[in-house]
């Protein structure tokens, strides 16, 4: 990651902000994952970041279920918010705020953007006659019905036909605007799937869209009513986008909408995100998002997700995964398995226990673990000296002693002459991840970290220090040699700790706690933040490297490996 992160502009992510209707489920953890990971990222590389999630709560079906369960509007969204914080905080999320529509700071600022926009001619009353798809609260296009036979192209329910007077926001006013700054990226809608979908429905020609709905006689007096006319609410998708804005539109958080803003989102609300926000923006006179971001779903078992087949993966089986396998280990698979790009993913106990092997028992887990062990069964525990990271040393003499000893006890070397520049491969790896981060790739920029375990591995298996210490007693600088090969194992194996660290932060500081690398952040608290930016943090050897004398404990294994054919947790389902 570039050195000059700490003169970057600050980084304001977001979420969507989740229906309140229901419980949380993996579709929700999920989006909330993925900004959280490239938060974290990038507060450890040394930006200002802002993290927002929240709930929308002015959904016609809010108050609807809630008449259906005994409850008033506001107490049932504040039972299903409460729900959101609560899964929220056991995936441990670091978002900075959780905004709910229904508060004033939101609702009010929400409404002083339509009036502008009402003020300059942008909104005005009119009658609409189309399809409305009750189950998202969504208005489509005649051809957008047609292609899903006039059902939800979401939930597949009967889509409605709705004749109503409505305020409409002047959307057509900016079709060639809108086309301009997607082709050219100014606003970059991603992954390109998405980018081509919005492009083609684009260039279809767009029209005004409705921006409020009549109060009928029964409704619930739920929603923020249209400025200057009690007979309107402002639509709650609409009001709704406002949030991006609402919450950071103050003297003290107005950096973070003037830097880098990116918004996810799953790839079904793409529209509403990368066309109706950025032109409401537009005609604010409002800076637009760098970044607009639509991953794909996941399925279950191979099999689509819905409440009709019972397979919905809700927040009590990733309790259940976690409470088995540990959060980290189910955060590692939701992040570097999960739907980020165009197509969705499967969410199979089969390849969970593959990933957790693969990934974290037979590779992080066991690479940290070998490399501890050595230390304490070598060394009592101790760094003896620092090593430039080439397995060369200080001179060749000691490559040279090092491969004669393990000829001697009878392992062949298949390739003498090899170096291994270990300090070079890190920070190759450490770049990798920077521009992996900045184009969301996180699977990528994760594996940089892998990537570096993966070098360690081959390290020790090329240099065989167990064997190498068999011989000590007879080579004059035989413990130099292996004290060398130790500190470039866990000095590397730090640095992949900090570039696998934002999905798995607990873990990692599990191992720093450790290795005594409590200096990297409040060995208190893993996420606390850390003590300086990731150039600074992964400097081969530096301020923040291991130090010669520095404990290395044992500790339990980070990840224990897992039986492949033992039966997938189940989930006890909380009330």
């Amino acid at each position: 990651m570039p050195t000059q992160n700490t003169n970057q502009k600050p980084y304001y992510i977001t979420t969507p902000i989740y229906y309140v209707n229901d419980r949380p489920h993996i579709g929700h953890c999920y989006t909330t994952l993925i900004a959280d990971v490239a938060a974290r990222a990038q507060r450890m590389i040394g930006r200002d970041v802002f993290f927002l999630t929240g709930t929308d709560e002015h959904a016609e079906k809010v108050s609807k279920t809630a008449a259906e369960n005994g409850k008033t509007p506001m107490e049932w969204a504040t039972i299903n918010a409460d729900r959101f914080k609560e899964a929220f905080a056991f995936m441990n999320f670091s978002h900075d705020d959780f905004v709910r529509t229904t508060e004033d700071r939101h609702k009010t600022k929400a409404v002083e953007y339509i009036q502008q926009l009402l003020d300059q001619g942008d909104i005005e009353l009119g009658d609409y006659e189309g399809w409305y798809d009750p189950s998202q609260e969504e208005y489509l296009t005649e051809m957008v019905a047609k292609e899903n036979d006039y059902n939800s192209p979401v939930t597949g329910k009967p889509l409605e036909k709705r004749v109503e007077q409505n305020y409409f926001f002047k959307l057509d006013k900016y079709e060639g605007w809108l086309c301009e700054q997607i082709e050219t990226g100014a606003i970059c809608v991603a992954p390109e799937a998405r980018k081509n979908e919005v492009l083609g429905r684009l260039k279809q020609g767009l029209r005004k869209v409705p921006v409020s709905r009549k109060i009928k006689e029964g409704d619930a007096d739920w929603g923020i009513k249209m400025p200057g006319d009690d007979e309107h609410r402002i639509y709650v998708w609409i009001e709704a986008l406002c949030n991006y804005l609402t919450i950071v539109d103050n003297d003290e958080r107005q950096k973070y909408w003037d830097g880098e803003v990116v918004h996810l989102m799953a790839k079904d609300i793409t529209w509403f995100h990368a066309i109706i926000w950025p032109a409401m923006l537009h005609a604010l006179g409002k800076k637009v998002p760098e970044m607009v971001y639509a991953h794909a779903y996941w399925i279950a078992e191979g099999k689509k997700m819905s409440k009709s087949l019972g397979n919905f993966i809700e927040i009590d089986l990733l309790q259940a995964y976690a409470e088995k396998y540990s959060l980290d280990a189910m955060r590692w698979f939701l992040t570097t398995q999960g739907p980020l790009g165009a197509n969705d993913s499967d969410f199979a106990h089969s390849r969970f226990i593959e990933v957790y092997n693969a990934d974290l028992a037979n590779s992080v887990g066991n690479s940290t673990s070998r490399v501890g062990n050595m230390f304490n069964k070598y060394f009592d525990g101790k760094v003896k000296g620092r090593c430039n990271g080439e397995f060369g040393f200080d001179n060749g003499s000691s490559l040279q002693t090092a491969l004669t000893a393990l000829e001697n006890a009878g392992k062949k070397v298949d390739d003498p002459d090899r170096t291994y520049k270990i300090a070079e491969f890190t920070q190759q790896a450490v770049d990798q991840a920077g521009e992996a981060l900045a184009s969301m790739n996180l699977d990528a920029m994760l594996d940089a970290g892998r990537s570096i375990v993966r070098h360690v591995d081959e390290f020790i298996s090329y240099s065989a220090p167990f064997t190498l210490a068999k011989q000590l007693d007879t080579l004059d600088d035989g413990e130099h040699a292996l004290s060398s090969i130790l500190y470039s194992c866990g000095e590397a194996l730090r640095i992949a700790s900090l570039l696998l660290s934002p999905a798995m932060p607990e873990k990692m500081a599990e191992l720093w706690g450790n290795w005594n690398c409590n200096h990297l952040v409040d060995p208190d608290d893993c996420n606390s933040g850390f003590v300086a930016p990731l150039s600074e943090l992964a400097q081969w050897g530096g301020e923040y490297g291991l130090k010669p004398g520095q404990t290395i404990e044992k500790g339990a294994a980070l990840f224990m490996r897992a039986d492949a054919k033992e039966d997938a947790p189940e989930a006890e389902r909380i009330s």
